[in-house]
Order: structure tokens, then C-alpha cells, then sequence
């Protein structure tokens, strides 16, 4: 099993992102995650870069495989400029990207005033930008497409690497997991479901890689930790499809006023202990992915990557995760 970073674009600058980038392959990390957002959750994140460009300079500092967690190829960007966008991505890191992708959030994708369609529309729309994707890396000739959802007319992306890339899907409920595991490359998730990722597997997924990630809140202290997480990130304690719907910070803050400080404290790691931080990756080890990625919440980033590389990581290794 590998363990990797997660850089999140919500809440660091593009250079944070990029310095967390290259210490993440210093303390000893596998790959990296980056989220694509347009919007942050809320206004206390307070970032929200084009993902691309950060992507661009990652490739200039660190070695590290990088995966999109996720990217939206169907409303707010068409699927010939992500496909371009991938390539490119692909081509700077020497065939270490991969585009994982998802079926978005109305918080990111309402924004050039389309209607949110539902979640059967927004898979079929995904399952055809696959289609128009892949056909785009690997067709020699102009591809032209007139589809349900998305026209090309004599498209050709003359720079893209020599393979054609991987694409990994998220799944949160049974029918995108079914989509993912007949589509995709891949499997993309943030919870230890494991009737979830058996379901993927067994519907057509039983040989391709798997990947998780979760967040911790690395502290001087753990109240300190879970006050931290609370104000920055209490959103990710939001039931249901909120997250698919909610369309702006301004939403995602009123809503998380339902969260408590208390069961902020009681979803994650905070503060300074290995152990506490090493317990976190539990469920996603006992469910058996492949791939596990951790993010930080807060200011102390470059203190928990130096926790990870001479306690956590080592101990997972040892352990034979």
C-alpha cells in the first residue's frame, strides 16, 4: 500500500501548495492528491487556484505522482479543454499524472449560470466526457463528436504524452461506484466504505487501483487541533448530498452551523500524536485500498509532514500497510 499526500487548493495559496509539494516527497510521501475547486468550501479557507497552473509548477519541484481529487470534466469546463489540461499535466510530470474525475458539486459548476442536472444526468454527462477524452489521446486524426450532451468539431491535441492517460473516478453511492468500476482506470473515494470499493471491484473493477483520502489536524495540542478544524473545515461534517447541492460558501457556512465542536473532535486526528494520527488510517487499511492520502488542516503543515517522516510513515511500513 501507498501513502500520499493531499494538497488542498481550498484552503493554501498556490505556493503553500507547491512547498507542501516538494517537502511531501522530502518526509518520505508516495504520491499526491490536489483538489480542483473553483470555489472554497467557505470563506475561512479563503483560496481556490486554478489547479492547472499549480499542477504546472508541482512538476518543476518534485518526482511525486500527482492524481486530480477530482476534477469535473462536464459543466463549468468542457471535456476538450480538461483533456488538453490532462495532457499537458502529463506530459510535465513524464506520465506521472493521473485525471481523476467526479460528477462535481453545484458549489463549483453552477457558476456560468447552467441548471445543476441531477445526479443521473450529471453520469451520463461524465461517462460521455470519458469518451470524448479518451478518444482525444489516443486518436491520431481530428476527432469530431456530436453527442447527447457535448459537440467537438475537428479537435486534435498535438502535445499529450505517449501513453494514454489513466483516469480514476470517484465514487460516494452504488451508482457512481458502477459507473467507476465500468468506466474508469481507477476507484476514488474519502470514506472506508468497504461494501463500496467490494462493489466496484466486483462490477468490473476487481484489477484496477484503488485510492482514499481523509484529513487530519495536526496541532501544538489536540483542543488546539479540533479548534482548528472546526473553524476551517467543519463543512466535511455534512450529511448526505449537501455537499452535491449547496451552491456557495456563503451556503456551506450556514449549513456547518448544524456541525458541534464536538463532533468535529470525534471524526478525525488532532494535535501532535503518532498514535492518534496512525489510529486514523485504520478503517481505510482494514478496507484494503491501495492507495491512502492524508491531508492537513491549518497552519502547521510543514511540522506534521516532519511527524509523518520520522513516526507515522515509518510505523505504517513496518506494520506492512
Amino acid at each position: 500500500m501507498k501513502i500520499g499526500y493531499f494538497l488542498s487548493s481550498e484552503e493554501y495559496s498556490p505556493a503553500q501548495l507547491i512547498e507542501q509539494a516538494r517537502l511531501a516527497e522530502e518526509s518520505g510521501f508516495d504520491g499526491l492528491w490536489i483538489s480542483d475547486h473553483f470555489h472554497p468550501w467557505n470563506d475561512e479557507q479563503g483560496q481556490s487556484a486554478f489547479v492547472w497552473s499549480t499542477i504546472g509548477a508541482i512538476s518543476q519541484v518534485c518526482e511525486l505522482p500527482v492524481t486530480t481529487a477530482v476534477t469535473c470534466p462536464t459543466v463549468r469546463i468542457h471535456p476538450v479543454v480538461i483533456a488538453q489540461a490532462a495532457a499537458t499535466s502529463a506530459v510535465l510530470l513524464n506520465g506521472r499524472f493521473r485525471l481523476g474525475i467526479g460528477s462535481g458539486e453545484a458549489l463549483n459548476e453552477h457558476i456560468l449560470g447552467d441548471a445543476w442536472p441531477t445526479v443521473d444526468v450529471r453520469l451520463e454527462m461524465l461517462e460521455e466526457s470519458v469518451e470524448i477524452m479518451r478518444r482525444l489521446w489516443t486518436e491520431d486524426g481530428f476527432v469530431s463528436h456530436r453527442g447527447k450532451h457535448y459537440t467537438v468539431d475537428t479537435a486534435r491535441i498535438y502535445t499529450r504524452p505517449d501513453a494514454p492517460l489513466p483516469i480514476y473516478m470517484s465514487g460516494f453511492g452504488p451508482q457512481a461506484t458502477d459507473v467507476a468500476a465500468r468506466i474508469a482506470d481507477g476507484f476514488i473515494t474519502t470514506t472506508p466504505d468497504h461494501e463500496l470499493l467490494e462493489r466496484f471491484r466486483k462490477n468490473g473493477g476487481s484489477d484496477k487501483p484503488t485510492q482514499a483520502g481523509f484529513k487530519v489536524s495536526y496541532a501544538p495540542t489536540a483542543d488546539e487541533g479540533v479548534d482548528q478544524a472546526h473553524r476551517i473545515w467543519r463543512n466535511a461534517g455534512l450529511p448526505g448530498e449537501l455537499a452535491q447541492v449547496l451552491p456557495s460558501p456563503r451556503h456551506f457556512e450556514q449549513a456547518s452551523e448544524l456541525v458541534t465542536r464536538e463532533q468535529t473532535a470525534g471524526s478525525l486526528a488532532a494535535g501532535p500524536k503518532a498514535e492518534d494520527h496512525l489510529e486514523a488510517f485504520k478503517p481505510y487499511v482494514d478496507a484494503g485500498f491501495d492507495e491512502i492520502y492524508v491531508a492537513n488542516m491549518g497552519p502547521h503543515s510543514i511540522d506534521m509532514m516532519k511527524l509523518y517522516r520520522d513516526e507515522v510513515l515509518p510505523e505504517l511500513r513496518r506494520s506492512g500497510s
